[in-house]
């Protein structure tokens, strides 16, 4: 079974991207990112009428704080919510492969 990730790997994995985005976000402009976030959850309600997108639309919807606060919730809400975070780009490809790599040998 070497090369499949159980859901509790994907959801720590999910979490810690989680967690780098937010430092990033916080580091910088965090609106700029949440604009983003909101274009990119407006491109995907349009390509389908997922519960997940309309969701998030209510969560990118409050502050920084609040929306913070979702992407690092470590409850089983938390990570189903994570499964289609919108704040994809945010983190540049080297730093998405690099906890990629992190938790390649997670077990």
């Amino acid at each position: 079974m070497s090369g499949m990730k159980t859901h509790e790997q994907i959801d720590r994995r999910s979490l810690e991207l989680a967690r780098r985005i937010v430092a990033k976000m916080d580091t910088g402009n965090p609106s700029v990112g949440v604009a983003r976030a909101r274009a990119v959850n407006a491109r995907w309600r349009k390509s389908s009428s997922s519960m997940l997108h309309q969701e998030w639309s209510e969560i990118l919807s409050r502050g920084w704080p609040e929306i913070r606060k979702v992407l690092l919730d470590p409850s089983e809400n938390g990570a189903r919510l994570r499964q289609n975070n919108p704040f994809c780009g945010i983190l540049s490809p080297r730093e998405r492969w690099a906890v990629y790599r992190e938790f390649r040998h997670d077990t």
